[in-house]
């Protein structure tokens, strides 16, 4: 039994249907897409702020944990 693949619904789309998508949104915003969009932009914006900042975060820690384990190497030496 093949298992969901949420981006083979993307795989499929052609230009109509992508037009169909455009024109059902337009319908359901309205004037409000230009709003909507940025709203959108900002938490995409946020969301890969924050994925930067936690690899940053761990980043560090793993920097952290590997030195004291360095320097009780050295001590053996």
């Amino acid at each position: 039994m093949p298992s969901f693949c949420p981006s083979a619904i993307f795989q499929n789309l052609g230009m109509p249907e992508l037009i169909i998508i455009g024109i059902i949104t337009l319908l359901i915003f309205g004037p409000r897409l230009p709003s909507v969009m940025r709203s959108i932009g900002k938490g995409i914006v946020e969301f890969k702020k924050g994925l930067r900042d936690t690899g940053e975060e761990v980043r560090k820690e793993i920097e952290a944990s590997d030195q004291p384990a360095n320097k009780q190497i050295d001590h053996k030496s």
